[in-house]
């Protein structure tokens, strides 16, 4: 996306709806992203989510102040669940507790893509603009949960995919809690968000269609 993001999501395909459902997903995804964080830190001995009363639907508790700023100028943001890694039982549960968070985000992706299908060879009886709106709605939510898959994966610090590799290989763990480790990730970063995010979305889009296309032929309906 070129120039501000919800300028070009308005002047987008069907923008209006587009933006709307784009809002409402960041929103949605994030906050359940988190609570995915926060049911596995419980069942793996952590109550530091309850405790911190982050057990909650309510986005305000999850998104940060910052994370609203950077959701304005950019068009997407970011959760925090308070975990407390030393209560974990398991010899892996940091691994569990950060693979939560991309794991719900995978199965809404799943689950917009069937209502997306669903939709589309059920929903024309219900008139062009409800079937094409109700399409974008379930489409963008395929690629905002797609995107908290691909991105959180990425094995750099913060995000969850550098938990999950370093709870099994103690070496990389190492590399990124040293001071030297934790420079390069914040240059890598900060490298990915400026100069790769539009590569990243590229491949979200192309993930999204490749998976949402074929899903359509199945019920005799084309991606346009």
């Amino acid at each position: 996306m070129n120039g501000w993001w919800v300028e070009s999501v308005w002047n987008g395909p069907n923008g209006p709806v587009a933006l709307t459902s784009w809002v409402l997903w960041v929103i949605v995804s994030i906050v359940l992203h988190e609570l995915g964080h926060g049911f596995a830190a419980i069942r793996c001995g952590d109550r530091s989510p309850l405790e911190s009363g982050h057990m909650t639907l309510n986005p305000v508790v999850h998104i940060p102040p910052m994370s609203l700023m950077a959701f304005a100028l950019f068009g997407f943001c970011w959760g925090l669940m308070p975990v407390n890694p030393y209560r974990f039982r398991g010899q892996h549960d940091e691994a569990i507790v950060a693979g939560a968070g991309p794991a719900v985000n995978l199965a809404l992706f799943v689950l917009c893509i069937i209502l997306a299908v669903v939709w589309s060879a059920v929903g024309a009886f219900a008139g062009p603009n409800l079937h094409d709106n109700l399409f974008t709605f379930f489409r963008t939510g395929a690629v905002i949960n797609c995107l908290g898959v691909v991105f959180n994966l990425i094995p750099i610090p913060p995000l969850d995919g550098h938990r999950i590799v370093g709870d099994f290989v103690p070496r990389f763990r190492r590399f990124w809690e040293s001071e030297h480790g934790a420079q390069i990730g914040l240059f890598a970063f900060m490298a990915i968000f400026f100069f790769g995010a539009e590569r990243i979305w590229d491949m979200v889009y192309w993930i999204t269609d490749s998976v949402l296309g074929p899903a359509l032929g199945l019920v005799g309906q084309q991606l346009v």
